[in-house]
């Protein structure tokens, strides 16, 4: 399925929630900020939000800075 990850189109597997989706792309910060379709996803709530085709999912990593 094909999505729009961080400003990319990405190809990944159907059916994962957003937990899923942080494995998937191997994310190990543990302040990540995820937004689906630019709206705050809550981290209580990674594993019933379901990543659909063409959803555009930003990744966010606080402590980069700059």
């Amino acid at each position: 399925m094909i999505i729009q990850f961080n400003g990319l189109q990405e190809t990944i597997p159907r059916d994962l929630n957003i937990r899923q989706l942080i494995k998937f792309f191997d994310e190990g910060d543990p302040h990540l900020i995820v937004e689906q379709n630019a709206r705050y996803i809550y981290p209580k709530d990674y594993d019933t939000c379901m990543v659909m085709e063409n959803d555009e999912i930003e990744f966010i990593n606080p402590n980069l800075g700059g």
